[in-house]
């Protein structure tokens, strides 16, 4: 539980007491003052029926603060089942994934795989999940022809090991048009990456 979800907790707890205290009888208060403060002058009954509906106005707004923290603390968070959701559709969507590589052999079109993989289970989290707080931590061992990643978001101590292996695909390579429209002599190498995850640290 978040500091925003203790609080909301906080207010409901204090809505609580609250609803509780208006619902004292006067006697009962009026028996209570008089042990304390016996030369206490005696309350109206119109003081208890103000004092009834500020208790209850003050209520009201905590319960619909509170309700409307827990909406907004689970729009900054991620859950269990958005996390496990999105890694698998990220995990469907990379495997097979084509690209090319420069002849430094850095991808062209993203990073690494920490900040390819974190993108697309950020893309496929959906419902109230944030578009951050994903996090894809590779292994001290990976290579480019093999990678192991710990997925995890913030709000869940959920985590997936998700596995990439890269292999040489002659026909994803690419020759950019030459100068003038003639034949290039520059091709950029192409790759696939199967790609699979299993639920735990890596």
């Amino acid at each position: 539980m978040n500091a925003l979800d203790k609080l909301n907790v906080l207010l409901l707890l204090v809505s609580a007491v609250l609803i509780a205290m208006a619902c004292v009888k006067a006697d009962r208060v009026r028996a209570w003052r008089q042990s304390l403060t016996p030369s206490a002058p005696d309350l109206p009954d119109t003081a208890f029926g103000c004092a009834r509906v500020v208790f209850l106005a003050l209520a009201a707004c905590g319960v619909y603060t509170a309700v409307h923290g827990f909406g907004v603390s689970d729009a900054q968070s991620w859950d269990d089942k958005e996390l496990t959701s999105a890694v698998r559709q990220a995990t469907d969507d990379l495997d097979g994934y084509r690209f090319t590589v420069d002849d430094s052999g850095t991808p062209l079109y993203f990073d690494d795989y920490a900040s390819l993989l974190e993108q697309k289970v950020t893309e496929h989290g959906g419902g109230d999940a944030p578009q951050y707080g994903v996090t894809a931590t590779p292994s001290d061992t990976d290579t480019p022809d093999r990678a192991n990643l710990t997925v995890t978001a913030d709000g869940t101590d959920t985590s997936f090991c998700t596995h990439v292996e890269r292999a040489r695909s002659k026909k994803d390579d690419y020759s950019p048009p030459g100068l003038y429209g003639g034949e290039s002599s520059l091709t950029y190498r192409g790759y696939r990456i199967a790609v699979r995850t299993e639920e735990g640290e890596c």
